[in-house]
């Protein structure tokens, strides 16, 4: 098991399968894009599967998410996840992606083993998607959600940043287009993992302004911290139910006491927190001829260095050098 000092077991693996991305979204990164990881960094699809083995047969992982960057950008992904489904036990399989080139994979996808998809989706104006990402591919995004629920990656989760200036009053119009096509929306506070460092506090919408919003249009009912466990959104029955909707609240209302998460960046780095600033390299030791039990034994070690909270609200916090591209959601 990947145990750390206060008592949490990471069962819930985030692989990210490349640090490159085809949109160019302002919370995230510049217009220009960033210097992208060189092809002789990445791990290979052999080293993939390999970590990702020891990580369920060794160390109690159960959950196993594919991240980027952009992970429908990685060549071979649909072999990536045949060969992760086939391992035993059984791994639960997911994907988070912006959705575009969804709509002609999703099939394939869901054929080869994966159970669900988190598709990121921040407006439903064309021009505002424009604006927030800086291309024109909209349509393509609400197809792969589409394709994604009739191939029966399901419950198709759509995650949305609200931003000032942009789409701040989208919350009830997003939640009720959810709803119509039996999506499971999730909110997320922008977080302070933007390259450009330009994250300010005073800047984001909170959780509190996301379900006043919300509230104006629909009834919400809390679900109980029993329903939600692990899980990093807290969720709401909107008008009795069935639907619900969640919000990640990693800023205002963190989740840093029931977190379960592990993570292994595209170049091979484990990372305990989507906000550590520190990471252990198993890529040179598995090159370097590590056993899968030398492999095991270190990522063990890294978990239980684990600190007990991202310390957003410490003072003295840092931003993590990678940005949110090069870490994987």
């Amino acid at each position: 098991m990947l145990i750390d000092t206060y008592g949490r077991a990471a069962t819930d693996l985030r692989v990210s399968l490349t640090d490159r991305c085809n949109l160019r979204c302002t919370y995230c990164m510049p217009e220009e894009g960033l210097q992208w990881l060189a092809k002789p960094e990445l791990l290979t699809d052999d080293e993939i599967v390999r970590l990702v083995r020891i990580a369920v047969t060794l160390l109690g992982v159960t959950e196993v998410r594919f991240t980027g960057g952009e992970p429908l950008l990685r060549p071979g992904l649909v072999s990536l996840v045949e060969r992760c489904a086939a391992l035993e036990p059984r791994p639960r399989l997911s994907l988070t992606t912006n959705g575009i080139g969804l709509a002609r994979t999703a099939q394939a996808l869901r054929d080869a083993g994966l159970d669900r998809v988190n598709v990121s989706l921040d407006t439903l104006r064309p021009e505002v998607f424009e604006a927030l990402t800086r291309r024109r591919r909209h349509q393509d995004v609400l197809d792969g959600l589409a394709a994604a629920r009739a191939a029966g990656l399901t419950p198709v989760k759509v995650n949305a940043v609200l931003m000032p200036g942009h789409n701040a009053d989208e919350a009830p119009d997003l939640l009720a287009w959810a709803v119509a096509n039996d999506y499971e929306l999730r909110f997320i506070e922008q977080m302070p993992l933007d390259a450009q460092h330009g994250w300010r506090r005073d800047g984001m919408i909170t959780a509190e302004q996301i379900l006043a919003s919300l509230r104006t249009r629909f009834t919400l009912t809390p679900e109980g911290a029993a329903e939600r466990g692990s899980a990093p959104a807290e969720r709401w029955l909107v008008d009795g139910g069935p639907a619900r909707v969640g919000v990640i609240a990693s800023v205002t209302r963190p989740f840093c006491r029931t977190c379960d998460r592990t993570r292994l960046t595209a170049d091979g780095q484990v990372r305990t927190c989507l906000f550590a600033t520190e990471e252990t390299d198993l890529r040179a030791a598995l090159r370097g001829g590590a056993s899968d039990e030398e492999l095991a034994r270190r990522w063990r070690s890294a978990m239980w260095g684990k600190k007990a909270g991202a310390g957003i609200d410490d003072p003295e916090f840092l931003q993590p050098a990678r940005p949110m591209s090069a870490i994987g959601g």
